[in-house]
């Protein structure tokens, strides 16, 4: 299997290609990857996804991939991986977080991630504008680009955020898209997430504030809530050097037990394993 380096923060390229290469490969970065033109198959983690012009996708370093393409395609590619996070840490700290959302909340699963028809051409619109500054290469060209990534990096947050609960869909009303919101803002703050407390923040009845979001979202708000806490936890485990005690710490467990056993539930299996197999992997 063919393992890309990625050497600096971020790096931007253009490809046209009637034949991708045949090794799979599996990056130390995160790749979003735009069709601009053409037709084929991408394969992530053995799934399968028929792509078009328009599409979107998002690679993490856990996924091994390639396309098989049926008519030439023309690729934009935009790859960033930890420096970048680093040094956004500095000047815009909301990018950082867009980024870190990314890492909580990607899928490992083939498909566009754009779930708002509306973001599809806002994209195609922020690419072109990347390549053309790039192409004169003005004053400040490249400060643009980096605005523009950011950019790129919010509408991804906001569509992954939409298809996350089972029921959230294009149409879903603005209410329950800033709970969700809420809840993520709020994840490292209890007494911030109890029913009482949101119920009062947006002004919904308590009784009727767990039977709409069931009804939005498909699952209850504290199933969500803990469920959300967990990929969290998850994130933690793939890409910090955290201890299992400090992980349970942040995220207000009673104790390393309470975590193993909430953790176990969810994955199957307790952090340490977790943490171990996804390493050797």
């Amino acid at each position: 299997m063919q393992v890309e380096t990625l050497y600096k923060p971020y790096e931007i390229e253009k490809k046209e290609m009637q034949r991708f290469p045949k090794v799979t490969k599996r990056n130390n970065f995160f790749e979003l990857i735009h069709i601009i033109e053409g037709t084929g198959i991408q394969t992530v983690n053995k799934n399968r996804f028929n792509y078009r012009r328009g599409n979107l996708f998002l690679l993490t370093p856990q996924d091994v991939y390639s396309f098989d393409i049926s008519t030439p395609t023309t690729f934009f590619f935009i790859r960033f991986n930890e420096m970048y996070v680093k040094e956004k840490m500095g000047k815009d700290k909301e990018a950082v977080k867009q980024v870190e959302y990314i890492l909580q909340n990607a899928s490992h699963r083939p498909g566009c991630i754009l779930k708002n028809k509306t973001d599809k051409p806002l994209i195609a619109s922020l690419v072109e504008s990347i390549l053309h500054e790039q192409s004169n290469q003005q004053l400040y060209y490249n400060r643009i680009t980096e605005q523009i990534i950011s950019t790129m990096i919010t509408i991804v947050a906001r569509n992954i955020a939409l298809k996350l609960p089972k029921n959230i869909k294009e149409n879903t009303g603005e209410p329950v898209l800033e709970m969700l919101q809420y809840i993520q803002q709020n994840i490292f703050e209890p007494r911030n997430l109890r029913a009482e407390k949101i119920s009062g923040h947006f002004n919904i009845s308590l009784n009727y504030l767990g039977r709409y979001f069931k009804k939005q979202t498909g699952e209850t708000l504290q199933s969500y809530i803990a469920n959300y806490k967990l990929r969290l936890v998850e994130t933690r485990l793939l890409h910090s050097d955290m201890r299992i005690n400090e992980i349970a710490y942040e995220f207000n467990f009673t104790d390393e037990s309470h975590l193993n056993r909430a953790f176990k539930k969810y994955k199957g299996i307790n952090p340490s394993e977790f943490r171990k197999i996804n390493t050797v992997n």
